[in-house]
């Protein structure tokens, strides 16, 4: 667990010791720091963090080191937002997308997915310490000032760095893509400038190994509009991330993440920041997801919803057996205040190019997408929701991997998993110098 000494002073001396995580994947990463930390910068973090920390009315204590905050849904973060400073609640359900069951709400969660063999198994590590957030408040993971530390700057914490280059191709060949931001991917993509209202898959749930503290590993689907070329692009995101720089361990966690500019100045991961609206007590967005899959063993995923509600036109994320997570308002949103343009579901990774040589981090199970089920992660049961609301299975999805010898990505269909992908990579290798 993350330790602090200080010394009042014109410098504070402040050890960071993030969180070490005993997994050998993670025993060549250096996760102890000294630095100095003026009174003045931590005042400044500890301002911030007041924001984002609401006052709890209860306080969970999760194994994993996490400390979940059930906050009244009034006090959440999101209405903190200036466009949202007289927002009410969206309490009428949704209109869920034809052909789901009716939602679930608060009432108890069946573990939000299921291994392969149909057991209901995947959970989050919160829910073992033996309590729940009371009916009426939500949980939030705390932050904490190392966790700000861990951070370029203030300003970053809990935000992509850089605009995501395009995953589209656009006549720029991969390297150029890679070297822009460092960002790589593996992904399928419905065809640009459709008309999408929500999109939904269920996702294989790995733990790949990070070699770099700034670098993550995530897998997510993408609803999109706007333009990759400019600084309008509207994005909503949810999925599975490693990431030691924002959480201090490897552990796979749920995630959320929106920008209506390009990731520019508005939006952040989970509720780091005001805009996502929180409606359910059991499920903390940014807590870890357990258990994970292993290489020709037992495997887990979870499924992941975001579509329009038709009625209000809020975004809404649903999570695994039709259980309401919240959703994003539409006062967040230019161009997703109508409709979405594109969906993308798949994997990303930051290639920050330690000691010069393409990372060693993990997409996916750190496997390539030719090794199959129990080795390879996947993508299974991708659909999207029209504008009569009917969710509908994707054909002919496209595919693209910037940098095919580190990840790489292969699609198929069938009755059971309908459009699918394997997909995935090792990074650096001997065909990935």
């Amino acid at each position: 667990m993350a330790t602090r000494s200080m010394v009042f002073s014109p410098f504070l001396l402040f050890m960071v010791v993030l969180f070490h995580n005993p997994e050998p994947v993670f025993s060549y990463l250096n996760y102890t720091r000294y630095r100095q930390v003026s009174s003045l910068r931590l005042a400044r973090i500890q301002r911030h963090l007041d924001k984002i920390n609401k006052p709890p009315v209860f306080t969970i204590q999760s194994p994993d080191g996490d400390i979940i905050d059930c906050v009244h849904k009034g006090r959440q973060p999101a209405l903190d937002h200036p466009h949202l400073r007289n927002h009410k609640i969206q309490k009428i359900p949704p209109e869920m997308p034809k052909g789901m069951k009716r939602p679930r709400t608060d009432s108890a969660v069946d573990g939000g997915s299921s291994s392969i063999d149909g057991r209901k198994g995947v959970w989050q590590m919160w829910h073992h310490a033996g309590y729940r957030c009371p009916n009426g408040t939500v949980p939030i993971r705390r932050s904490s000032v190392t966790d700000v530390l861990r951070a370029k700057s203030l300003y970053e914490y809990g935000k992509k760095r850089s605009r995501r280059a395009a995953a589209v191709p656009r006549g720029v060949d991969a390297p150029e893509i890679v070297g822009g931001n460092g960002h790589e991917h593996a992904i399928a993509y419905t065809p640009a400038s459709g008309e999408v209202y929500g999109a939904k898959a269920t996702i294989n749930v790995w733990d790949p190994s990070i070699e770099a503290l700034n670098e993550f590993s995530l897998s997510q689907i993408w609803v999109l509009s706007g333009s990759f070329d400019g600084a309008d692009l509207n994005s909503i995101e949810a999925g599975w991330q490693v990431s030691p720089e924002l959480y201090g361990d490897s552990r796979p966690r749920l995630f959320t993440y929106w920008t209506s500019d390009a990731y520019q100045a508005t939006g952040c991961y989970n509720l780091l920041c005001s805009g996502f609206v929180q409606t359910n007590s059991r499920i903390a967005i940014g807590a870890s997801i357990a258990p994970i899959s292993t290489l020709q063993g037992n495997q887990y995923d979870i499924t992941i919803l975001i579509w329009k509600d038709p009625k209000l036109g809020n975004w809404w994320m649903g999570f695994g057996d039709n259980t309401l997570v919240g959703y994003w308002p539409t006062e967040l949103f230019t161009h997703l205040s109508g409709r979405a343009t594109m969906v993308e579901w798949g994997g990303e990774v930051v290639n920050s190019r330690p000691n010069g040589n393409h990372t060693s981090t993990q997409m996916g199970s750190g496997q390539y997408a030719d090794q199959g089920f129990g080795k390879a992660s996947y993508f299974r049961n991708l659909e999207v929701v029209d504008a009569d609301n009917t969710l509908t299975s994707v054909q002919g999805v496209s595919t693209l991997a910037e940098n095919n010898n580190c990840y790489d990505i292969k699609s198929s269909y069938n009755a059971e998993w309908g459009t699918h992908f394997y997909y995935g990579g090792p990074g650096r290798s001997a065909t990935c110098p």
